[in-house]
């Protein structure tokens, strides 16, 4: 049971760099607008994010049910 506790323990700070990474690509995306970030290349972070929540609400109540879900997994950490 050790090995679980550990694996969700690497999923739970993985959850939490890739969060960090969005925002930071969201901050930088704002703060520069149109120019091209080394890193970052071509992606479109807002762009990105904007298409998962419209796929959200493209899905109806079954997308709302689904947000409420990943927000109680993220919630309970």
């Amino acid at each position: 049971m050790d090995i679980l506790k550990q694996i969700k323990t690497w999923a739970g700070q993985l959850a939490e760099v890739g969060a960090s990474l969005i925002a930071l690509g969201i901050v930088i995306e704002v703060l520069l607008g149109n120019m091209k970030v080394p890193f970052l290349g071509d992606i479109n972070v807002i762009g990105n994010v904007q298409g998962i929540l419209n796929g959200f609400s493209d899905a109806g109540l079954i997308g709302l049910v689904a947000i409420w879900v990943l927000y109680n997994i993220w919630k309970s950490k």
